[in-house]
């Protein structure tokens, strides 16, 4: 991506870190204790098992309940109907803690590749997705509100206009889309991502969707930020606390950019494993999604807020299973739309009102400027020295027509000590300034005005 990534210092919680550091307690979902209260039938249960049975082979008690997230009692039940119907046959105790082990029959076999040929996932049992909706709409974004002094104070080590905040913090306590747009270098990607920081609380993620008999895994570990709870003592009795069907993380936000197509935003189906994969959106549920380097994408942009129109308007989603099943998902996403062009030479005026908020970015002013330049100089361990400030702002920037945009600072003084570093030399000079600057610049633009 062409935006600037960083404004001011790193030095800060990750940009999935909720901004208060701890964790909340969240919307909890108890374990299912028997078959019914899974939300699965017996038989997909059964499959599930013979599955992992067929590719591990022998296991016991306490590795199936790790592998399914199902309670021992549970799988008990399931193995009685696997031995009565002789799919699965007791291979004696472990020998060292005596938990029962389990494998397969030959008929067990057979049937276990019948499952994969009708659906090839294997991994923790999926949760329904009637359960999956109503976990969304239970810790959906709206009931997360973001006042003022919340969003400055997540912004006070940030050179931002208040004015920017002010548009900003509104948008998000709407949860309705964005469109965030201005030049290149003004800084939109990193607020964007600083955005996500208000994003308090933690959700829970299952790992896999059932639709139609079919399993949509769902947990990403690219995406999904797991948080640290403390494991149960005896997973051998998986009885109480949260299904282990979901992991809590953190807030979801997921960012796209020049590498986004549409079907990223349909159901994907894996061929090689038969195994269907949650679209980009359904991921970010409950949390945030950046489109980045909006007009970048190698398809048209038109074609791609067409395929927002339904999800913005009714927050919900429709999708489709590879079979042609055809299912709805709650749609619960701060959309957020970032891009160096016009606005009105991407989308027509009929779909930009689908969108609240349509907030520029401007170039820096000289004080913004200049206090930008002195933090990349302290996060950099330069002594910062106000006459070269200076110096770049009306000897580089001024004479030669260079708008101040927030990447600058930063770039120019990387360039700078590279130059330092090369040289054997320690400190700053407008020397190494300039030859920074005539590094950085290959051609100029029309003159612009810096505005003081």
């Amino acid at each position: 991506m062409n935006e600037t990534d960083r404004l001011l210092d790193t030095n800060l919680p990750g940009e999935n870190e909720p901004s208060s550091g701890t964790v909340s307690a969240g919307p909890r979902a108890p374990r299912p204790r028997t078959v019914e209260e899974t939300g699965l039938s017996a038989i997909y249960l059964a499959d599930l098992v013979s599955k992992h049975l067929f590719e591990n082979g022998v296991l016991d008690l306490r590795d199936l309940t790790r592998r399914t997230a199902l309670a021992g009692g549970l799988l008990d039940e399931i193995f009685a109907s696997l031995r009565a119907d002789g799919r699965a046959e007791v291979r004696g105790a472990h020998p060292e803690s005596g938990v029962l082990r389990f494998g397969l029959t030959d008929r067990g076999r057979t049937a276990a590749l019948e499952a994969f040929g009708r659906d090839g996932y294997v991994g923790p049992a999926p949760v329904p997705l009637e359960q999956y909706t109503r976990t969304v709409t239970q810790q959906t974004l709206s009931a997360h509100r973001v006042n003022r002094s919340t969003i400055r104070a997540v912004f006070a080590d940030t050179v931002i206009r208040p004015a920017l905040l002010d548009q900003l913090g509104p948008a998000l306590h709407s949860g309705r889309a964005m469109f965030i747009y201005g030049a290149a270098g003004t800084g939109k990607s990193f607020i964007a991502r600083r955005l996500a920081r208000l994003l308090t609380g933690d959700v829970l993620v299952p790992h896999a969707i059932l639709v139609a008999g079919k399993a949509m895994k769902c947990f990403d570990p690219g995406v999904h930020l797991p948080l640290d709870d403390e494991e149960p003592v005896s997973a051998l009795q998986y009885q109480q606390g949260d299904d282990p069907r979901y992991v809590r993380c953190q807030r979801p936000v997921v960012v796209t950019g020049g590498e986004l197509t549409l079907d990223m935003l349909e159901v994907q189906y894996d061929e090689a494993t038969r195994v269907h994969h949650a679209p980009v959106q359904l991921r970010a549920n409950n949390g945030m999604m950046i489109i980045d380097d909006l007009g970048r994408q190698r398809i048209d942009p038109l074609a791609l807020f067409n395929r927002w129109i339904v999800p913005l308007e009714e927050r919900r989603d429709f999708l489709t299973l590879r079979n042609g099943q055809h299912f709805q998902i709650p749609f619960d996403v701060a959309l957020v739309f970032s891009t160096n062009r016009n606005p009105l030479d991407l989308a027509d005026e009929a779909f930009l009102r689908r969108i609240g908020y349509k907030i520029r970015f401007d170039p820096l002013d000289q004080a913004d400027y200049l206090a930008l330049w002195e933090q990349e100089c302290r996060r950099r361990g330069i002594e910062h020295d106000p006459a070269l400030a200076r110096f770049v702002v009306d000897e580089l920037h001024r004479e030669r027509g260079v708008a101040l945009l927030p990447c600058h600072p930063r770039d120019l003084l990387d360039l700078a000590q590279d130059y330092l570093h090369y040289m054997d030399e320690d400190t700053l000079s407008r020397d190494a300034l300039r030859w920074a600057w005539e590094s950085y610049f290959v051609g100029l633009d029309e003159p612009v005005e810096v505005r003081s």
